[in-house]
């Protein structure tokens, strides 16, 4: 089948047998390796994906089902400011990764605050459920979301001055 969508802000056509798996798509289609498959079964978050504008296992979602929608991965994300604001922010904190699931937390972490501007701590524990990792320590990560969302709100309320 022909499967036309947005794939980090490019528009997209491929062809593709409607049950693979966007995860296989998006590593041996177009070469984005960012998003890894790790339990294939959407408990991990190593496979971690924005589909239209929510965070989603790319392990789960069978190709039929991205006719015609926006898929953000890890690479591009990475060439966003606000890519930057989290990195830096992990950096600062000595918020460390073990690589496997760098790509979940940094896209959790932008879909949360791009819904909820001014996450609680339960928000943001529930924003990181999907992410089984235990490289990072809760309390860190809170205080890391908490310090990007002052900043991004700082930042774009100077912007808007």
């Amino acid at each position: 089948m022909t499967i036309n969508f947005i794939l980090n802000g490019e528009d997209v056509v491929f062809n593709a047998e409607a049950g693979v798996r966007l995860i296989d798509i998006l590593r041996g289609n177009f070469g984005l390796f960012g998003s890894k498959p790790g339990c294939l079964s959407g408990q991990c978050g190593a496979c971690t994906i924005i589909y239209n504008g929510q965070v989603s296992p790319s392990c789960l979602i069978p190709a039929f089902k991205i006719q015609g929608s926006e898929i953000i991965t890890i690479e591009g994300f990475s060439q966003t400011i606000e890519y930057q604001e989290i990195m830096n922010a992990f950096a600062q904190e000595h918020l460390g990764n073990c690589g496997y699931c760098e790509a979940g937390k940094v896209l959790c972490t932008e879909a949360l605050l791009e819904h909820i501007p001014n996450p609680t701590k339960e928000e943001i524990l529930m924003g990181f459920s999907g992410i089984k990792c235990r490289c990072t320590n809760a309390e860190r990560l809170i205080k890391v979301v908490n310090n990007i969302a002052a900043s991004r709100q700082k930042r774009l309320y100077e912007s808007a001055t």
